[in-house]
């Protein structure tokens, strides 16, 4: 189990803690003065604007990332009753105008291949995209607290960049071969609303990301773990 896996789990498990279960049926004078429970039970749309930075871990360290995009989402179910998993499935979706990697400057790197090693130069430097997740699984749990939303989701994303990324080693015409303008992006992570008031609330997530072309290119190198922390404002409708 990766150190991203155990902290993922770690934080699942605070956050289940936290959770406690609200007896059905509250009043509107309640939901009215509790703006989780408010959105709850309307089934609220949610929207609104987020950043995002990131680093990759084990040997993609060096590897740093920042996002900024516009993330929708919506309560599919009613509260269902599972003990301290009690909760919501909600479904959702972002897209990032803004997506960028910063890695290590051009250099050269020490290859093995069929046993013969030799060096030869690696592209480098700042990868400029964009980023689309269409589909984002989130289960909001049941909580009594009246500024407080947990959830866990998992989601899957898709990534263009202007030049092939991850960089890999360079062709004779300077640029990175062997790996792909696209790359897929299956996630998870944990993450709260905290209700300012009303229908507006400031977000918080951590993530876990892996990035990798699925061999659309000759070489698969990817970013095998990354830890990604963003932070939203979302407006409820």
């Amino acid at each position: 189990m990766t150190r991203v896996t155990r902290n993922l789990l770690f934080f699942l498990m605070a956050g289940t803690l936290v959770a406690r279960a609200q007896t059905p049926g509250s009043s509107g004078s309640e939901a009215a003065a509790n703006p989780v429970a408010q959105v709850r039970q309307a089934r609220s749309w949610e929207y609104g604007p987020f950043v995002n930075w990131g680093t990759g871990v084990t040997n993609r360290s060096d590897y740093k990332f920042f996002w900024a995009g516009f993330q929708v989402g919506k309560p599919l179910t009613p509260v269902l009753h599972a003990g301290i998993i009690a909760g919501q499935f909600e479904l959702g979706a972002n897209i990032m105008p803004l997506w960028q990697a910063y890695t290590p400057p051009p250099h050269e790197q020490i290859f093995t291949y069929r046993g013969q090693s030799f060096v030869a130069p690696v592209g480098g430097g700042t990868f400029r995209g964009v980023a689309l997740t269409p589909v984002i699984l989130r289960w909001n749990f049941l909580t009594s607290s009246h500024r407080v939303q947990p959830w866990f989701q998992g989601a899957g994303g898709l990534i263009y960049t202007t030049h092939k990324f991850p960089p890999d080693q360079l062709v004779p015409h300077g640029t990175p071969g062997a790996t792909s303008v696209f790359n897929f992006a299956p996630q998870a992570g944990i993450g709260f609303h905290f209700f300012l008031r009303p229908k507006r609330s400031i977000d918080v997530q951590v993530s876990g990301v892996h990035i990798s072309s699925a061999s659309l290119g000759d070489r698969n190198p990817g970013v095998n773990a990354s830890v990604q922390i963003q932070v939203g404002y979302t407006f409820w409708k």
